[in-house]
């Protein structure tokens, strides 16, 4: 085109550009050859260098002329919207085309709107994120695996790298390492966490120290994972707990990365609070757990086996098959001194669960400071009345006590009931015998009275002691019907000349097949029973050993 070609477009084209100078955009007009035709006042500001007749790739950002050349060679009438940057704004370029060939540019600041979907996506992602996390880590009550997962998380999608410092454990700092795409590592580390900026006041649970205030260079070795490389940027947090600190989250950032931003050390600080939370819930648990563990193995029943001559068997069951205490106990207790009777106690305690297995391991316990006195059975029961009359427990209790020695081949049984289904005595000929005796429950009145039977059992045959969680078990081919005395005592019957724990088994199965899995109530059952033999084939010093023929 010539000078006085373009003077003409020029001049044919001012009307349209007095329009365009209006317009609060930057606006351009370019002709199909590429040369601007006219620019605005804005677009004179937002490109320098932009005058009519310059070619449009030699004053306008590449993607701006790129789709200039697109849109003058396309066939149809395509408007297309492109969208570039200028320096550090964000723009947005709408076409128009004309017959003659131009093509008007004007661009939209589209910078806020942009960074407003930005942090839109990023507000989604984040919480999407956390979402995921507090599904991972409340997953599970593993300390250690609370632990790894927070580890590989932070690692995952916080930083390069991560590292939880649990509480001083000891003498010593538990940590769980991980790189991005790792896997967790364990160790303990016997190191002072003064030696790290921030990291002492974050395992105290005190705000964080601000990322810039640490030195990356002064990092020690311990805190930097096996195969990490140069660290750029850290970040040390707390990870709030239930009333004390979970301990202390660290983010790792290599070297040329760009260093951890506000908005960075902000968003570890929300995913460290849920972390920590899920971390104090597994601690808190598996304090809990190592408490019930060290407070059951007091509260079960003991396995019973052979005493002074005298076989014993028992067997228990709690009223909710996924505990494993509850209401109902009995101990055997050997004689102090040779020849002496051995003691034993069945009970039930009121109630089920915990509180009643409370109350069972106080009983349990006073019984067992008595033992200097087991002999008098009505004593006993009299101060262990009083102990429970006077407690702030409202709960009672049933019990049988009962003496056995062995005696030429037969055991001498007494027998005190106190407010308890009675003993049941199976004979040789497998006759069934109950042991008349009577008494008050335990825990009720301030005084309680009792009568003591006594009995002997012959080689083979034994006593039996349950309570009535057994003979009130309802099931059945209707479900209601109670297992009830007499079938009890054709059960026993049946038994007749068996081991005692071989009676434990043969009952156990019996009300377990009558209850179908109802529910039913706690159930405990003893067997004394005087030996057929007493020659004993040990197998070693601590197992029960047999007895044969």
């Amino acid at each position: 085109m010539t000078s006085t070609d373009q003077a003409q477009t020029l001049r044919a084209s001012a009307p349209a550009a007095a329009v365009w100078t209006s317009v609060p955009y930057p606006v351009l007009i370019a002709d199909r050859a590429g040369a601007v035709v006219h620019a605005n006042d804005h677009a004179d500001a937002l490109f320098p260098g932009i005058a009519p007749g310059v070619p449009l790739h030699g004053c306008a950002p590449g993607w701006l002329a790129g789709a200039h050349d697109r849109q003058v060679s396309a066939s149809t009438d395509d408007r297309t919207v492109v969208r570039g940057e200028v320096g550090d704004r964000s723009f947005e370029a709408h076409p128009t085309p004309a017959d003659d060939g131009t093509v008007v540019w004007w661009l939209v600041d589209d910078t806020d709107h942009r960074l407003a979907r930005e942090a839109l996506r990023m507000e989604r992602e984040r919480t999407a994120f956390l979402a995921e996390a507090s599904n991972a880590l409340l997953s599970s009550l593993n300390l250690e695996r609370c632990m790894d997962v927070t580890a590989r998380l932070a690692a995952e999608h916080l930083a390069d790298g991560a590292l939880v410092i649990a509480p001083r454990s000891g003498r010593k700092l538990p940590v769980v390492s991980c790189l991005r795409g790792g896997t967790p590592v364990r160790s303990e580390q016997a190191v002072d966490p003064e030696d790290v900026p921030g990291l002492a006041e974050a395992l105290q649970g005190f705000p964080p120290v601000p990322s810039r205030w640490i030195d990356p260079a002064g990092a020690p070795s311990w805190l930097i994972p096996d195969g990490f490389g140069t660290v750029g940027s850290i970040v040390i947090t707390p990870l709030p707990g239930h009333g004390v600190p979970a301990g202390a989250l660290v983010l790792l950032r290599r070297g040329g990365e760009q260093a951890f931003s506000e908005s960075e050390e902000v968003f570890a600080r929300l995913f460290a609070a849920r972390a920590g939370a899920a971390l104090s819930a597994a601690r808190l648990y598996a304090e809990q757990s190592s408490l019930t563990r060290t407070l059951m193995r007091e509260l079960l029943p003991p396995v019973l086996h052979q005493v002074d001559g005298v076989d014993f068997a028992g067997g228990y069951r709690p009223s909710q098959d996924h505990e494993r205490i509850g209401g109902d106990f009995y101990d055997v207790h050997p004689a102090a001194t040779a020849g002496e009777p051995s003691f034993a106690v069945l009970g039930d305690v009121c109630g089920k669960g915990m509180e009643a297995a409370v109350l069972t391991g106080k009983i349990r316990n006073t019984l067992h400071a008595l033992l200097p006195m087991a002999d008098d059975h009505q004593r006993v029961l009299g101060l262990l009345n009083g102990a429970l009359v006077n407690s702030h427990h409202t709960r009672f209790a049933t019990m049988v006590l009962a003496s056995a020695v062995r005696e030429a081949g037969s055991v001498r049984l007494r027998v005190t009931s106190a407010g308890h289904p009675p003993a049941l005595i199976v004979r040789q000929d497998g006759s069934v015998q109950e042991v008349v005796s009577r008494g008050m429950l335990i825990g009720v009145l301030p005084e309680v009275r009792s009568t003591t039977v006594e009995a002997i059992l012959l080689p083979g045959e034994f006593c039996v002691l349950f309570t009535d969680g057994i003979t009130e078990a309802k099931g059945g081919p209707l479900g209601d019907e109670l297992f009830g005395d007499e079938r009890l005592k054709e059960a026993l019957a049946q038994c007749a000349a068996m081991p005692a724990d071989a009676v434990v088994e043969h009952v156990q199965m019996l009300a377990s097949q009558w209850l179908g899995g109802r529910v039913h109530d706690d159930m405990a059952i003893m067997v004394i029973a005087a030996p057929r033999t007493h020659h004993l084939s040990a197998v070693d010093g601590h197992t029960r050993g047999r007895f044969t023929a």
